[in-house]
């Protein structure tokens, strides 16, 4: 299967193999968890000083994971798909016994005593934890170029952003370092960067996957979302978190009906972004796609400000104690957030979440005439690091507004959210957005895997040397 969107240069092991076909060559015995491990390891050490996708390597815990499961597996225990399977975390969630520092100085040297729930799951479904991956501080940003570690770096361009703020994880999975990671999304921190950077991202339902053990952004909106080369890895992963049964959405449902929301009316977009999503879209054929039909988003104009309102007032109550007592250690950009944030009165506060309430309502009344609701993930290609302003056709906006502008629907209203790869625009990639019902994650997943079958755009499915 050849790649439409081509791996990063100097891409790592992993950038040529899918979970699927390691899962099938570890059970055949062409390959073994220390192998897997190993390239995990050596590519994360290689490509460290281009990229900066980890805070923390944890080699001697990597390979005596990878023992157990060899010593399992070859005694007949098998604990599914991601047996033996090297993943990435993001350093918002705890992991026992490893470093955790959420991006920022006041936790440099913190280690939890026990995994987050998610992270349990991972470990209960026999994958390997390789390391923990750059986010931005605190997770309160979407450019992952504000860090105590410093600067994630795109693998297809290191001058540019790798997006955030599950930054580290993007890249780790596009540059080949690791086939699986896990991110968090509070307004788009899974998706962007996952469209920046030409993988698989998945923000799920508010609420289907327990964010005990993570370290909180906004509580009411925070997610935790699996990320991948593949859509058919990113299901793998997925029904690790939920543990859930994977539920097959096939094509015995008859071909969908999908709502295309015009980019612009709810944040301005480059049109060759808008085109290249659009492209692909158009590439399911009809047996995926019955018809796409233009739709409205309902509370557009307003859906912005509700997000920012929440997020920034449920951040600075997280946040207050610290403020008061160690402000000078914060990133001068999110200290500024976190003060913005503690002037908004618990009045407007509440009229924010009334805003949220009746947004959701109008939404899923919206996809009661829709199958999915579809549009780019991001409206421009990653910026290049350290940009804080840019030109959006006519309009001038802050960096963070033009990332932001096409996810925070889908979190306001929390809403299951899919990005991916559809191509590249100079250069760089981009992303389509799915979006479905409360619960379609399966959905979302199958029309992927149908996108992936029928033009790959990453993640070649070749067998392990």
């Amino acid at each position: 299967m050849t790649a439409v969107l081509p791996s990063p240069p100097e891409a790592g092991y992993f950038a040529e193999h899918t979970v699927h076909s390691l899962a099938a060559a570890l059970r055949a015995g062409q390959v073994s968890p220390g192998e897997l491990v190993d390239h995990a390891l050596c590519a994360a050490g290689r490509l460290a000083p281009m990229f900066n996708a980890f805070v923390t390597i944890d080699a001697c815990g990597a390979w005596e994971a990878a023992e157990r499961a060899a010593a399992e597996l070859a005694s007949g225990i098998d604990r599914g798909p991601l047996h033996g399977i090297p993943v990435a975390v993001k350093d918002m969630v705890a992991t026992a016994g490893l470093r955790t520092t959420m991006g920022a100085r006041h936790f440099a040297g913190y280690v939890p005593a026990r995994d987050a729930e998610c992270v349990r799951r991972l470990r209960a479904a026999g994958a390997i934890v390789v390391g923990k991956t750059t986010t931005h501080e605190f997770a309160y940003g979407a450019t992952g170029d504000r860090s105590a570690n410093g600067a994630a770096r795109n693998p297809h361009r290191p001058e540019h952003m790798s997006g955030g703020s599950s930054a580290g994880s993007a890249v780790a999975v596009a540059a080949g370092i690791v086939p699986l990671a896990l991110g968090t999304d509070t307004g788009g921190s899974v998706r962007i960067p996952a469209a920046l950077c030409g993988i698989v991202g998945l923000r799920p339902s508010q609420g289907a996957v327990p964010t005990d053990g993570v370290f909180p952004l906004a509580p009411s909106l925070d997610t935790v979302g699996p990320m991948a080369r593949t859509a058919a890895d990113c299901g793998l992963l997925w029904h690790v978190l939920a543990c859930a049964e994977q539920r097959r959405a096939s094509s015995a449902r008859g071909s969908l009906r999908v709502g295309w929301i015009t980019p612009d009316a709810v944040s301005p977009t480059e049109p060759a972004v808008s085109s290249a999503a659009r492209a692909r879209l158009s590439e399911l054929g009809a047996e995926v796609v019955a018809e796409v039909l233009d739709a409205e988003l309902p509370h557009a104009e307003t859906m912005s400000r509700t997000y920012s309102t929440v997020q920034a007032w449920e951040a600075h109550a997280v946040h207050a104690e610290r403020l008061a007592v160690a402000a000078d250690q914060y990133d001068e950009e999110v200290l500024g957030r976190l003060r913005a944030g503690g002037r908004i009165s618990p009045g407007e506060y509440q009229d924010a979440r009334a805003a949220q309430r009746r947004a959701r309502q109008a939404v899923t009344a919206l996809l009661g005439d829709y199958d999915l609701l579809a549009l780019p993930t991001v409206g421009v290609v990653a910026p290049p690091l350290g940009v804080r302003s840019m030109w959006v056709g006519d309009k001038r906006l802050h960096v963070r507004d033009a990332l932001l502008g096409l996810t925070v629907p889908w979190s306001v209203t929390g809403l299951p959210a899919l990005s991916i790869p559809a191509g590249q625009v100079g250069g760089l990639p981009v992303g389509l957005q799915l979006v479905a019902p409360a619960g379609g994650e399966d959905l979302l997943l199958w029309v992927a895997e149908q996108a992936d079958a029928r033009h790959p755009t990453n993640g070649a499915a070749a067998a392990p040397d």
